[in-house]
């Protein structure tokens, strides 16, 4: 069983891998938060939009099959 699900593992691995570096930047970085620029307000509501939305509900759904495929390996060996 086990031996299935390690590729699995890491085809979820690396489609979350792609899916983040997919994912546009929320903030302007460490350099606005040092230097003040922008307003950097930690707790607004940003609504995600058309592709960023799927992107991002895509990533937490790999995330939470990336952590039920680790837990089921580590209890079938």
């Amino acid at each position: 069983m086990a031996n299935v699900l390690n590729p699995i593992l890491m085809i979820v691995s690396a489609l979350i891998i792609v899916l983040t570096l997919l994912q546009g930047g929320k903030s302007d970085g460490i350099s606005g938060a040092f230097t003040g620029n922008g307003g950097l307000n930690l707790f607004a509501n940003q609504k995600e939009r058309g592709s960023e939305k799927v992107i991002s509900n895509m990533t937490l759904v790999l995330g939470v099959i990336f952590f039920i495929l680790v837990v089921a390996i580590r209890v079938v060996k």
